[in-house]
């Protein structure tokens, strides 16, 4: 077995947007985040739990496509949905138990942001 490179954690994730100030304000108005910086006009930058999120313009046209689905952990999703719908957040459906796992039962809602790309809420609910 090869030799670990010693990666330990996701230091950032980067979005595409083609509107950095719009974008800017519904991950920090919408969502919540903690904005960090922003280095105008192409990128913005926010924590998401210890971990860097970038919202940035594509450098070159072969990067400029939706991100892949990033899964927000939140403690209680039927509180997070109504937060967001109460934002004017449409998600594909409603919260949907996803799958029953030996100590929690896995949630999910999807959504997309103010720029198209897909995101999910989760919840790890514990079984009563």
């Amino acid at each position: 077995m090869p030799e670990g490179l010693g990666i330990d954690r996701i230091a950032q994730i980067a979005i595409n947007v083609k509107d950095v100030v719009k974008a800017e304000t519904f991950y920090r108005d919408v969502l919540g985040l903690r904005h960090l910086f922003t280095v105008p006009p192409k990128m913005s930058f926010f924590d998401c739990g210890g971990i860097r999120l970038m919202l940035s313009i594509a450098e070159k046209p072969e990067y400029d496509h939706p991100s892949s689905i990033l899964y927000l952990n939140v403690a209680d999703i039927q509180a997070a949905h109504a937060t967001l719908l109460s934002r004017s957040v449409q998600f594909e459906a409603p919260p949907q138990m996803i799958a029953r796992l030996e100590k929690f039962d896995l949630w999910m809602a999807f959504f997309r942001d103010c720029e198209g790309n897909p995101l999910a809420l989760q919840s790890e609910v514990p079984r009563v």
